[in-house]
């Protein structure tokens, strides 16, 4: 079974009738919205200078496999390859560490401060949330799931993200820089993790 990849855009705008400073953005496809707890962790509250985008990956991979390399909260880089080094500073990589990642150059950042924020291994739910560091993606948030294929042994990973849009910016401009990061991301976790899951199958 390939991997497949899908994106959903979709951009705050305003309503005349609700509190200017803040909306919601369902940013899940009509097409996947019955999986479980999907649109309870994939809509999000934006500001007026937020955007938000989500990115769906199929894996050829059980559930379990993509959980163990996305749960990582010490080792992002496993997968997320514009990382060069991870350091948890806070905690134990358990809900409310924080971690210090260093990025690859030739990329507009140095490094991220991040804080986990959600981690279900029940529902297979991680999230995090960028509190500090040099780079473009300011009150970053993000939140990953996974859900198992109706048919076969493969999985469906959602990760959607809100940010603000840096003065001098457009909307369709950030959304591009970060949907790059999450697509790039995805796409090495789908070969990894599949090339994982075949190693363990024939062990």
């Amino acid at each position: 079974m390939p991997s497949s990849l899908q994106l959903q855009k979709f951009h705050n705008t305003q309503d005349l009738h609700k509190p200017s400073h803040m909306t919601t953005c369902p940013t899940i496809p009509p097409s996947i919205s019955s999986a479980e707890n999907i649109l309870h962790y994939h809509t999000h509250v934006l500001g007026p200078d937020q955007c938000s985008s989500a990115v769906i990956q199929t894996i050829s991979a059980s559930v379990s496999t993509v959980w163990s390399l996305v749960r990582s909260f010490n080792n992002p880089q496993t997968y997320k390859h514009f990382l060069k080094s991870c350091h948890i500073i806070v905690g134990d990589g358990s809900v409310g560490s924080l971690r210090e990642v260093y990025v690859v150059s030739g990329l507009p950042a140095d490094s991220s401060r991040e804080r986990l924020d959600i981690l279900d291994d029940e529902r297979h739910v991680m999230g995090f949330s960028i509190v500090g560091g040099n780079h473009r993606l300011n009150n970053y948030r993000s939140v990953t799931t996974l859900h198992a294929m109706n048919e076969g042994n493969g999985t469906v990973v959602v990760e959607s993200y809100v940010v603000d849009v840096p003065k001098g910016n457009t909307k369709e401009e950030t959304c591009g820089f970060a949907d790059t990061i999450v697509r790039c991301n995805l796409q090495s976790l789908a070969k990894i993790a599949a090339d994982l899951d075949e190693v363990t199958s024939n062990i």
